[in-house]
């Protein structure tokens, strides 16, 4: 039994490694997919639907060729390879019809019948329309076919046995169509369709239970995203994200561009915005926001006070002041007041303040994610400091951000700092 709860726990975590940006190679390449000439309106809205599901970000490899698949998705248990969905006949979809295409998005199940790992987000895809299906089908047959075969998964036994998938599904899957909440307005059900659908916020702004999946009645609470080593803050805590204290243009400027005057997106959620988000229309992440506002909390911020905050004159606040003047006051000010909207505010910024200090710790070593690439993509990122601060003065600096100002999160230790430093980007 504990084998089975172990590959359901994979199925569901595996999925929350899909987000990866692929610098400026990427969107050139989908740039190059276009023509001059007069598009099919079809082939053009599918184009829009796939952004909007961030397709990119699964099916395409690192170096690889677009939607050619074959991206690694690395697990406890295995590996798991995307797969090819190209309009080339013999590895890709270029055999596939349209009723399969919408029958794989709205039962997990391949054209042959067979059980899809819910890496692939169909318990979300399950809601999009057939009409927005037919459309992603058409935009994906428009595109230049790659012939690559399909990698086999990399799963060892028992959990390269998909018929324990159907365990998976019995608990954690409810297949149908979005239905509008009839009680709220239309943009609202938009952002709804949006955010629940296409988007697949839930797969990583959910928690995951022992089982691998997750429970209606935790719908966007967040949590920490096992196989990327960030924590998804809640969307309906104000604890957390405190959207419910936020504006409707601070919530859609943050979706839209990846800044605002609250706060600017980081790590995974800077990459939804850099291959997804930002190609949205300004009515589609509103209506996200009105949406993401609806299921927040009114209340306001909450957040503990820590049991032992360090005092002012202490080592560790005198040492993570030191470092704050040097390497952060110059964009995020002497009193953590920032620039808006270029350099967000540290001073009562919530994400700082989260109990888990996972995401500002990692900010501090990774700086803009990932390292490596041609400039900081947008949004803006900043530098990483892992290569010129040691663990101490990385918990130094973090623990004065999450304690100064009346910020009220906790201190942070140099083995917390030590243990992200050597985990993988993605």
């Amino acid at each position: 039994m504990l084998k089975v709860k172990a590959l359901l726990g994979i199925l569901a975590l595996s999925g929350a490694a899909s987000l990866t940006l692929f610098a400026l190679k990427q969107t050139d390449a989908w740039a190059q997919q276009q023509t001059a000439a007069a598009r099919d309106p079809v082939v053009v809205k599918g184009e829009y639907l796939a952004r909007a599901g961030d397709c990119i970000a699964c099916h395409t490899a690192p170096e690889g060729r677009l939607f050619a698949g074959g991206r690694a998705m690395p697990t406890p248990f295995g590996t798991l390879y995307t797969s090819n969905i190209t309009p080339d006949p013999e590895t890709g979809i270029g055999k596939w019809t349209a009723e399969e295409f919408y029958g794989m998005m709205h039962t997990g199940r391949s054209r042959d019948g067979g059980l899809i790992y819910p890496a692939m987000p169909f318990a979300s895809y399950t809601k999009v329309t057939r009409e927005d299906s037919d459309a992603i089908y058409a935009y994906l047959k428009s595109v230049e076919p790659v012939k690559q075969l399909n990698r086999p998964h990399d799963l060892s036994f028992p959990y390269n046995n998909r018929s324990l998938i159907l365990g998976w599904r019995t608990l954690f899957f409810s297949e149908g169509e979005y239905q509008p909440d009839l009680s709220k307005s239309a943009e609202w059900n938009r952002g709804a369709y949006l955010v629940e659908g296409l988007g697949h916020c839930g797969m990583c702004h959910t928690p995951i239970n022992a089982l691998g999946g997750n429970s209606q009645s935790d719908a966007f609470k967040g949590g920490l995203i096992p196989m990327q080593n960030w924590y998804a803050p809640s969307l309906t805590s104000n604890k957390e994200a405190g959207l419910g204290d936020w504006t409707i243009e601070d919530i859609s400027d943050l979706l839209r561009t990846g800044v605002s005057k609250r706060g600017a997106v980081y790590g995974p959620m800077a990459e939804v915005t850099y291959n997804s988000l930002q190609y949205l229309s300004d009515e589609d992440t509103r209506a996200m926001a009105v949406y993401l506002k609806g299921i927040a909390q009114d209340a306001a911020p909450d957040v503990a006070q820590p049991s032992v905050p360090p005092s002012e004159g202490s080592l560790l606040m005198s040492l993570g002041k030191a470092v704050y003047d040097q390497r952060c006051a110059s964009c995020h000010g002497t009193r953590g007041e920032g620039a808006p909207p270029h350099y967000p505010p540290l001073a009562g910024n919530q994400s700082i303040q989260m109990q888990s200090a996972v995401n500002a710790i990692r900010m501090v070593l990774n700086g803009g994610y990932p390292p490596g690439t041609a400039g900081n993509p947008k949004p803006y990122g900043m530098p990483p400091f892992a290569g010129v601060l040691t663990d101490n003065e990385v918990a130094a600096v973090v623990t004065y951000i999450r304690t100064s100002w009346s910020n009220r999160g906790a201190a942070i230790s140099a083995a917390e700092a030590n243990q992200l430093r050597s985990a993988p980007l993605n």
